[in-house]
């Protein structure tokens, strides 16, 4: 008797064992990059002490071989006349947590493409995608040993236009928040 019972756990035990490989595959898979492939173009209005200033964005996102790249570069008008022109290149990669991508953005001593580092001064980045919002972060070590983070929101509205939120803090008090409307930009014919 005991002996029967003993097999009906096991039973039960590898049934729902064989049902959770149905289900978690799902759930395991990494969100796609494809809705977000494009280029990007809008403004921003940056909140910070009370006081609001223009930018102009321009975002792009393609395919690379290992995962995808995001270009970026922001014009910020200054309140004096001049403008200044912020650009970077991020590839992302895929990495062994579903959602989760990890950068490359130097060449190493091998060849290969890999993170910076963030003891050395270099940003630090990776990306998420949830949903319909891909995130990406930015950790900075600073000279005194603090930190800042960068965080930038993108996402998709219903016609595939881009809602920016940048939000930077420092030693996690806020410093800056920023937010935009990017336009996809129809593809170009060739």
């Amino acid at each position: 008797m005991a002996h029967t019972n003993i097999v009906k756990r096991y039973q039960w035990f590898v049934g729902l064992f064989m049902m959770s490989w149905l289900i978690l595959p799902v759930a395991g898979h990494a969100a796609s990059i494809d809705p977000f492939l494009g280029d990007y173009h809008g403004a921003s209005i940056e909140h910070a002490e009370g006081e609001l200033g223009a930018r102009d964005l321009d975002v792009q996102i393609k395919k690379s071989e290992r995962g995808f790249v995001v270009d970026w570069a922001t014009v910020i008008h200054k309140s004096d006349g001049r403008d200044k022109t912020v650009s970077l290149s991020i590839e992302f990669y895929g990495t062994d947590r579903p959602d989760i991508y990890g950068s490359a953005m130097q060449t190493g001593l091998f060849g290969k493409r890999v993170p910076n580092d963030p003891l050395k001064g270099e940003p630090f980045f990776w990306a998420r995608i949830v949903g319909k919002t891909l995130t990406i972060h930015a950790l900075y070590i600073t000279d005194d040993g603090g930190y800042e983070m960068q965080v930038y929101e993108r996402t998709l509205d219903d016609d595939g236009n881009m809602e920016l939120v940048f939000k930077r803090f420092r030693n996690g008090k806020p410093v800056r928040d920023v937010t935009g409307k990017l336009l996809r930009q129809k593809k170009k014919g060739y």
